[in-house]
């Protein structure tokens, strides 16, 4: 089995490897740069599942693998304000094909104020943070609940999920 992950981010590549190894023993797992055809910060759910579904068709068609895997993060406004969230796609050759959603984080509103002002949200936790390239990190999920859900967490969870056709087909028939 042989599953592409459409980017280079180390805590994206480590999310899908760590659930892809519990349930296929051969499984090779290859990262590749693949375009999310969105924006670098995506602004809504419908923007950031797109950039998702394009990187997992992407990716799995630059490698030639049995699996593409595309993981989105952006934010979503909501009537409480601005939240963090992530979306992952799981595609195959067949044209089945896996979708779920990160669970959702209220970013404060310092912080969602500078993405609305257009700044992207790696770049405003690394300002905040004194750090550099957070995203490659624990990611702004990890640093507002202190290392409690580190970034790469939060997608294996989606991953996981976004798996589900491929891992029980059989509850996931029309029929």
């Amino acid at each position: 089995m042989k599953v592409a992950v459409g980017s280079t981010n180390p805590v994206k590549v480590e999310a899908v490897r760590s659930m892809v190894a519990r349930v296929w023993d051969d499984v090779e797992v290859v990262s590749v740069a693949a375009p999310s055809g969105v924006s670098d910060m995506p602004m809504s759910d419908e923007e950031t599942r797109r950039g998702a579904v394009n990187r997992a068709k992407a990716a799995r068609e630059q490698a030639a693998a049995d699996l593409g895997v595309g993981l989105e993060g952006g934010v979503h406004s909501e009537p409480f304000g601005l939240t963090l969230m992530g979306w992952v796609a799981v595609v195959d050759g067949n044209g089945r094909s896996g979708l779920a959603g990160a669970a959702r984080l209220p970013l404060p509103q310092h912080i969602a104020q500078r993405v609305l002002a257009g700044e992207e949200l790696g770049d405003v936790m690394d300002d905040i943070l004194g750090d550099h390239n957070t995203k490659q990190k624990g990611g702004a999920v990890g640093a507002l609940t202190a290392g409690l859900t580190p970034r790469g967490q939060a997608f294996a969870q989606a991953v996981a999920y976004a798996l589900s056709p491929f891992v029980v087909p059989e509850l996931h028939t029309t029929e």
